[in-house]
């Protein structure tokens, strides 16, 4: 099946619209040695306001995925993508580290609710073949961001200062036009919002069980990418001693490592089941954890983070596209969303932790990186097992898989 220039469009504003969130995200992470030291606090007092935005991102789930379910998806991911770029802006006018932690805890909510709009719209639009590559196309849009904050901040920050760096997170609010202009409404929304469906609370009391798995396994998710990924630049400058070129050169393919990993793992999942892909990807972590934590050259880091990054978003690849499809139809654009936010609330607590950690031991970052890398990729390979394999369910037909739905 081709694809339309509908469906081109919705994906590529899907993708733009978590890669710009991302990036306002992990603007944050370079600047955290600096905040630190104009409001006179150690780094992890400031590593807080990293705990808060991922702590509110359920918050944001639930709204804007309520408001995608009733209102549609289109307008809400035009709404979302204006709040977090005027928030991210606001940020840098912060006078006090309080004020820039309340911004911070706004801000995710504003991110909560991107993830969760843009890819029910996407599922619900693209070619059911094409699942498994979009999904790894969408999920890829976190490390390009990642990519892109990096570049910010090798190319600027020595200019700019870290409140610079917050400035410049208000051109994702350019998006907007785009999608105005150009994204279509999901197809399956429209063809739902005419029939009588349950409410949230209706659904989860029916797929509990459902619900609760999903939490838990998306727990253990973020613990995996929050716990490889927000302190590795900490880690780089504080107990490597390296300026931000280095940083930012070591982050970049870092996070190369990170798009190969989802667009490869995406597409095989096409070819070999969701939860296969997911368990393969997940236990490769394991063998690369020395290299990627406990090499003492910035060309051994940067490989190891490389290979880390081919496993973690590798694993991560997969999940919008299985999310969506093991969710109820009646809330597609709230349970994916939910579901992984909620995970990132429970385990919202890791950059505090991981700096409390490291800093008992001597600002030894590799250690507390290692322990939850390591413990987080067996959990996940054994929760997915447990999971349902749903490739090619015909999202909007009442679950029935594709094949079945047109035979």
């Amino acid at each position: 099946m081709s694809w339309t220039r509908e469906q081109i469009h919705v994906t590529a504003a899907s993708y733009l619209g978590w890669t710009l969130d991302a990036f306002d995200f992990f603007l944050m992470v370079f600047i955290l040695k600096d905040i630190a030291a104009e409001f006179h606090t150690p780094i992890p007092s400031v590593a807080l306001a990293i705990t808060l935005t991922l702590a509110m991102r359920p918050v944001g789930a639930l709204i804007f995925g309520r408001l995608a379910d009733r209102f549609g998806r289109r307008p809400t991911m035009m709404a979302n993508i204006l709040c977090y770029a005027v928030l991210e802006l606001l940020s840098g006018f912060s006078p006090n580290l309080a004020t820039l932690i309340v911004l911070r805890a706004l801000f995710g909510i504003a991110m909560g609710g991107e993830w969760g709009v843009g890819s029910a719209l996407t599922m619900e639009t693209v070619p059911a073949r094409s699942r498994g590559f979009v999904s790894g196309l969408l999920q890829a849009g976190y490390p390009t961001g990642y990519l892109l904050a990096s570049l910010v901040f090798g190319l600027f920050y020595d200019r700019i200062g870290w409140r610079g760096m917050f400035f410049v997170g208000i051109l994702p609010a350019l998006l907007v036009i785009y999608v105005r202009s150009h994204v279509p409404e999901s197809p399956a929304w429209k063809r739902q919002r005419t029939q009588p469906r349950p409410g949230l609370l209706a659904a989860l009391r029916h797929d509990w069980k459902l619900a609760l798995y999903a939490i838990v396994l998306m727990t253990a998710f973020n613990f995996f990418s929050h716990g490889t990924q927000d302190l590795y630049p900490t880690f780089l400058r504080v107990q490597h001693g390296f300026d931000a070129h280095t940083v930012a050169l070591v982050t970049i393919v870092l996070n190369i490592g990170a798009i190969v990993g989802g667009l490869a793992c995406g597409t095989l999942s096409e070819r070999i089941g969701r939860r296969w892909t997911i368990f393969g990807a997940a236990l490769l972590a394991l063998p690369v954890l020395p290299l990627w934590a406990y090499s003492h050259t910035a060309a051994g880091l940067a490989f190891g983070a490389f290979l880390m990054q081919i496993a973690v978003q590798g694993a991560w690849g997969v999940i919008p596209v299985h999310l969506n499809e093991i969710s109820p139809d009646s809330i597609r654009a709230t349970f994916p969303g939910l579901v992984y936010q909620l995970g990132n609330l429970l385990a919202s607590v890791n950059a505090t932790m991981q700096a409390s950690l490291a800093t008992r031991h001597g600002n030894d970052y590799a250690l507390a990186m290692a322990v939850v890398a390591g413990t987080v990729s067996v959990v996940i390979a054994g929760l997915i097992l447990f999971s349902r394999e749903r490739r090619g369910v015909d999202m909007g037909a009442g679950g029935l898989p594709a094949a079945v739905r047109h035979a």
